[in-house]
């Protein structure tokens, strides 16, 4: 499988990426400028975290205005797994690839430490590999992870089973109903604020992360071989 890991000013989580999916995996994976117009050879995209643009009017604000947005709306639009990471959740949401808004942290603070987070649906294409209400570590580092829709989003979300990961032990920026990652309606496309590229190794703290990576590679390689 071939991933696009797109990179824009500021990213700065695309190593971490890159690295998850090259060498815990044995996948493919090559870095993607933000002009980029054709995302057609790659199987599955990743927008990392980091500060694209300087986080200037909105966090993903001006990165939506980039060249290879259009290509990732074209890619989401073909069923391509598409995972959005802590700035690249931003982003998803400011294109419109995934409901609601990041504002900042209640506490108005950066925050950077790890989280218990609870796997709510496990039946997706980015988390079959974990068992249902799973408790996982995962770091956060980020400023404006508080997750906010409206009432009628909210409930949509429900109704489609969209929440995929909740906060369990905290809820560390005041994330409405302690919401840390949801899916799209077609499940193909996954905000999380969270960093599980950052957990996918015991030797830097942990390993919980992985199964996220591992369970876009199970999802594809099974489609492909029914397709075949």
């Amino acid at each position: 499988m071939k991933f696009a890991v797109l990179v824009f000013p500021g990213s700065n989580c695309d190593l971490d990426m890159y690295h998850a999916i090259k060498d815990e995996l044995g996948e493919e994976a090559e870095y993607v400028w933000h002009d980029t117009k054709d995302l057609s050879s790659y199987d599955g995209i990743l927008l990392p975290g980091g500060f694209s643009y300087g986080d200037y009017l909105r966090c993903g604000a001006i990165a939506r205005s980039s060249n290879v947005m259009t290509e990732v709306v074209k890619a989401a639009e073909a069923g391509k797994p598409i995972l959005g990471v802590c700035n690249g959740f931003q982003i998803l949401t400011e294109a419109g690839l995934l409901p609601g808004a990041l504002l900042r942290n209640k506490n108005l603070k950066f925050m950077c430490r790890t989280v218990d987070l609870k796997v709510v649906n496990n039946n997706t294409q980015f988390t079959n590999q974990y068992a249902k209400d799973e408790i996982i570590k995962v770091p956060i580092a980020h400023g404006e992870g508080n997750y906010y829709c409206d009432e009628d989003t909210l409930q949509s979300l429900k109704d489609n089973n969209q929440i995929v990961f909740t906060y369990s032990s905290e809820n560390p920026n005041g994330s409405l109903e302690d919401i840390a990652g949801i899916v799209n309606e077609r499940g193909n496309v996954l905000g999380m604020m969270p960093h599980p590229e950052r957990a996918v190794n015991e030797l830097i703290g942990g390993a919980d992360g992985l199964a996220v990576f591992k369970s876009i590679v199970k999802q594809w390689r099974e489609s492909h071989v029914n397709q075949a």
